[in-house]
């Protein structure tokens, strides 16, 4: 660490200053911060007594110590004539602004180094931070769920001038939707060792990049239950404060390197919903300090509702179904769309061979219904395809399913899982003309599919229609064919998930 002559050589002359938060008023003096908790009571915290500012204060030092403990030199106190009680405060070093993180970002300075050993640092707390029953509560899909809910009746209790008058509503209902079906999920979390005892407010702001390593201040201190959380949730906060100033590549490469320092294979959706949950948070934070008079602060109520509606759009798990009769390039898009959405596909014609014990490439072609096509052998792999996707869905990844789905029973089936994992399906039943399917099929190298030009035209002469399905004209060019998906995949809008990916795959 280094010695508190470095901050002073570091800091030079400087200027007092006053700086307020929701909750606190700073006062920048000399090399000295001193902070003075408001006497406010905000609901979810309650400052209007000395002691509980004291209490505060000393808890702020004693959590503040774990991530930078050069800076937070102690308690201090503030007499005044005729109080009785001395004000408490904390005492800390002064940073030098040139140096939060914040300011490199917003001036484009390189920060990939800085945010590497910042994600290696919080993963390594992550690793030693206390773990336990009471911790591990507040990582249930419940406590998450009421965390949300509580956010949701305080909004609500605010006016919220100048929002969107469905956005809340639409936040609300995806939420809930991802909640329902993911209990397995955070079950898992907890399963392994995911929740812990970790900062729980992480802002560029309040990260100052030193040569010999960073110092992390401000951590959450008025409510240990919203400071134990999964590890992933703590990063993400840092991710959503990025891509609020205008640096998302920087957020995807935090989560990548946070991913790889601590071993987290999370799916993409629950990471989409935590940068969702933290962008919400912010916004409450924001609307609180508008009714206290704040400039600026509606204005950024309204980009952190933005953000939230945005992630937790891409964060919605969905089951997609793309069929069609063989020769219609359904692998080819299901492969291609599954890349597009960072979704797990799962093909009928692999499983079916894997059941049966055969290598995937092997021939088992056979007439139309008879061999592994027999209605016994096409209904268990069917089932086998549902189960293996509900058991994904319910992890939080979203599933490309490619099968046929020349069966109205097997489509029902499809639907019954999407609904019991709350997940959005969607049902795409790509065509081509007759011929060029029949030239695809004479052409295509040997695969897992065994079906040939006999079996397209026997299919074709039995398949019912979908009305429930999205067409999706493959004769063209493969690009067209996914641009046609996604838009009944994401109806929103464009693919928001360009940058935020599986964020251990993101590239150094």
């Amino acid at each position: 660490m280094n010695e508190p002559g470095h901050y002073k050589s570091a800091m030079g002359a400087t200027r007092a200053q006053v700086r307020e938060t929701h909750t606190a008023v700073l006062f920048f003096m000399e090399d000295h911060v001193y902070k003075v908790k408001k006497r406010v009571d905000l609901g979810f915290l309650d400052y209007t007594s000395s002691t509980a500012r004291r209490t505060a204060c000393e808890r702020e030092i004693d959590l503040n110590r774990r991530f930078a403990p050069d800076v937070y030199l102690g308690l201090g106190e503030l007499r005044t004539p005729g109080e009785e009680e001395p004000e408490p405060l904390v005492v800390m070093r002064r940073m030098p602004d040139d140096l939060r993180l914040a300011h490199l970002v917003g001036t484009g300075a390189p920060v990939g180094d800085a945010l590497r050993v910042v994600a290696r640092q919080l993963a390594a707390w992550h690793a030693v931070a206390p773990r336990g029953p009471d911790i591990e509560e507040q990582g249930t899909r419940d406590a998450l769920t009421s965390r949300w809910e509580s956010s949701f009746a305080q909004v609500d209790t605010m006016t919220a001038e100048g929002l969107e008058s469905d956005a809340p509503a639409e936040i609300e209902r995806l939420v809930r939707e991802y909640l329902a079906g993911r209990e397995p999920l955070f079950d898992m979390r907890i399963e392994q060792g995911r929740v812990v005892d970790g900062h729980g407010d992480l802002l560029a702001d309040d990260i100052f990049c030193f040569d010999d390593g960073p110092r992390i201040l401000d951590c959450l201190e008025f409510d240990d239950h919203l400071r134990y959380v999964d590890g992933l949730d703590d990063a993400a906060f840092l991710a959503m404060d990025l891509e609020l100033l205008g640096a998302p590549e920087s957020a995807a490469f935090f989560l990548a390197r946070y991913g790889e320092y601590s071993g987290d294979p999370a799916p993409p959706s629950l990471w989409h919903h935590y940068v969702a949950y933290r962008a919400f948070v912010r916004a409450k934070v924001s609307m609180i300090q508008a009714r206290q008079g704040a400039p600026g602060a509606r204005a950024a109520a309204q980009r952190f509702i933005a953000m939230t509606l945005r992630h937790l759009r891409t964060s919605a798990v969905g089951l997609t179904l793309v069929g069609g009769l063989p020769g219609t390039g359904k692998s080819t898009l299901s492969g291609a769309l599954a890349d597009r959405l960072g979704a797990v596909l799962l093909s009928s014609d692999r499983l079916r061979k894997e059941l049966a014990g055969l290598p995937v490439e092997q021939a088992a072609a056979a007439a139309y219904g008879q061999g592994l096509y027999t209605p016994r052998w096409t209904a268990r792999t069917y089932a086998a395809l549902l189960d293996r996707a509900a058991a994904l869905l319910a992890r939080g990844e979203s599933v490309v399913l490619d099968a046929t789905w020349t069966d109205p029973a097997q489509r029902e089936a499809a639907r019954r899982t999407a609904e019991s994992a709350s997940a959005a399906l969607t049902a795409l039943h790509c065509h081509v003309p007759k011929d060029v399917a029949a030239d695809r099929l004479r052409t295509r190298a040997p695969g897992a599919s065994d079906a040939d030009i006999g079996v397209a035209d026997a299919m074709s002469s039995r398949e019912p229609p979908w009305s429930g399905a999205v067409p999706v004209d493959t004769s063209g060019p493969l690009g067209s064919a996914v641009a046609q998906a996604l838009e009944a995949v994401r109806p929103w809008g464009p693919d928001q998930a360009k940058v935020f990916r599986r964020p251990y795959m993101q590239p150094d």
